[in-house]
């Protein structure tokens, strides 16, 4: 029984929304799910996909919190 847990920023896809909408969700856990189906032929039946949201100021990489990271990439973009 596998169980995977997938773990995403608390924003949306668009300006309006601050989370992933149920509808993203559901593709997410159907193509996790499948994707365990095609490779370790597990049943989709016995999959289980944990999907959490992380609040954009508790995640971060490259050293620095997501957001500021996100302006330098963005920055230095611009110059290029």
């Amino acid at each position: 029984m596998p169980i995977v847990t997938v773990q995403v920023t608390r924003e949306g896809t668009t300006p309006d929304r601050n989370s992933v909408s149920s509808e993203e969700k559901a593709a997410i856990i159907k193509g996790v799910s499948q994707v365990l189906l095609d490779v370790l032929n597990k049943p989709l039946e016995s999959t289980y996909v944990v999907i959490e949201e992380v609040d954009l100021d508790n995640w971060g990489w490259g050293g620095l919190p997501t957001q500021q990271y996100r302006q330098i990439r963005a920055a230095a973009a611009a110059k290029s």
